[in-house]
């Protein structure tokens, strides 16, 4: 049985993989169809929100504010769905 950020990092994957398909963007598979180093780059940020770090780095290397509304958007349903499967408070960013 997977552990409980490995079961955050596929509810959040597969609701950014919805959103994404809201949006247009057919590109994302299916949890058990993603590549090993997509699942493990979402356990990875399961990981960082459950550690509530200090310093946010996004994949992009960018200003959060100069990222494509998209991205916003999926950044931000990912970590309301980690936060929710891992009890933890839902506190709403503003980048």
């Amino acid at each position: 049985m997977a552990d409980i950020f490995t079961r955050a990092a596929e509810a959040a994957h597969e609701a950014n993989r919805v959103l994404c398909l809201a949006l247009g963007d057919s590109s994302q598979q299916k949890w058990k169809d993603a590549p090993q180093w997509q699942k493990d780059s979402a356990i990875v940020g399961v990981r960082l929100i459950n550690n509530n770090p200090e310093t946010k780095e996004h994949p992009c290397f960018r200003p959060y504010s100069e990222l494509p509304e998209g991205q916003r958007l999926k950044d931000e349903m990912f970590g309301i769905v980690v936060r929710s499967v891992l009890g933890i408070s839902l506190e709403v960013s503003n980048g």
